[in-house]
């Protein structure tokens, strides 16, 4: 259950009181299947399985939740293809073109009669609440998504007054200070990728993998005017990531430093493995986002 990117939020600590009451919010937004007539539905549930009750796990001031969704599959192609048969008919029938308005008539039909046979895909997303910090991280890269988590937990809250982050200096800046050669945060060091980009809008982009960062190459493309927009960093050789000017986190994995433990203590049950790995995770982000707040003067939340 490890997450693989970091979508962050931030919330007043004030809030932190008021999350007490999350569990007894979220039974009411528990996911419920799609209607027959629906195209998704989404929800609230456990993150340790569907069919588990409690719908957050909580260490100490971490908690974690997972919003579920189901989505029906019916590709445009298909409801395009059957509009097109029925309509064909009916012209043929009739003996005209169809306007535009029987022909959404049509399209709306051709829908509820092919909803109820679709496909259903279940979906989840995980996050993670840190009390102590006030954020909350989305295991996605998209933004949209992420919204949408925040979104239902605001609407099962009532209120949830949780912003993207915010930094004090530019992170394009940070990034290529540090990829130029200018000194990392404590327990920072360089990865082995990286984005460039030009200045100016529209600019040439290179992509490097696998690749020195420290050395000529890189060095001339600095020299040309490039800027850093992404850029693999390790902390304390226990978590690897990518992080971008956008202030998202790619890429996260979990190194040996930090996942030994696990391996070298036998647990009975995959509740106890689950729990086991996001108490590990969980303080692992801790010290990550404490890493990037001071590194970026990240803004905190009023209230």
């Amino acid at each position: 259950m490890f997450f693989r990117n970091l979508t962050f939020f931030r919330f007043p600590p004030s809030l932190a009181k008021a999350l007490d009451e999350l569990d007894a919010r979220l039974e009411d937004c528990r996911l419920k299947p799609v209607g027959p007539l629906e195209m998704s539905s989404r929800g609230f549930v456990s993150p340790f399985g569907r069919d588990e009750p409690a719908l957050t796990h909580r260490v100490g001031d971490c908690i974690w939740l997972t919003v579920g969704g189901e989505d029906k599959i019916l590709p445009a192609a298909v409801v395009n293809d059957v509009v097109a048969r029925k309509a064909a008919e009916l012209e043929e029938r009739d003996g005209r073109k169809l306007g535009g308005r029987a022909r959404k008539r049509l399209k709306d039909e051709v829908l509820h009669e092919l909803l109820p046979k679709a496909f259903v895909r279940p979906v989840r997303t995980n996050a993670y609440l840190d009390l102590e910090h006030g954020f909350i991280a989305v295991d996605t890269s998209s933004r949209k998504q992420a919204e949408a988590v925040v979104s239902e937990v605001r609407h099962a809250l009532g209120s949830f007054p949780a912003l993207p982050l915010n930094a004090e200096v530019a992170p394009r800046a940070v990034l290529t200070g540090w990829i130029a050669g200018e000194a990392l945060p404590d327990g920072l060091t360089l990865g082995d990728e990286c984005e460039l980009k030009d200045g100016l809008d529209k600019g040439a982009v290179v992509r490097c993998q696998r690749q020195e960062l420290v050395g000529d190459e890189i060095a001339k493309h600095l020299e040309a005017g490039k800027q850093c927009s992404k850029l693999a960093l390790i902390l304390d050789d226990h978590v690897g990531f990518v992080l971008g000017e956008d202030l998202i986190v790619r890429k996260l994995k979990f190194l040996d430093g930090a996942v030994e433990s696990l391996e070298n203590t036998e647990r009975d049950s995959l509740h106890a493995e689950m729990d086991a790995r996001f108490a590990l995770m969980s303080g692992e982000l801790k010290r990550l986002f404490a890493t990037l707040e001071a590194a970026l003067k990240l803004s905190r939340a009023e209230g």
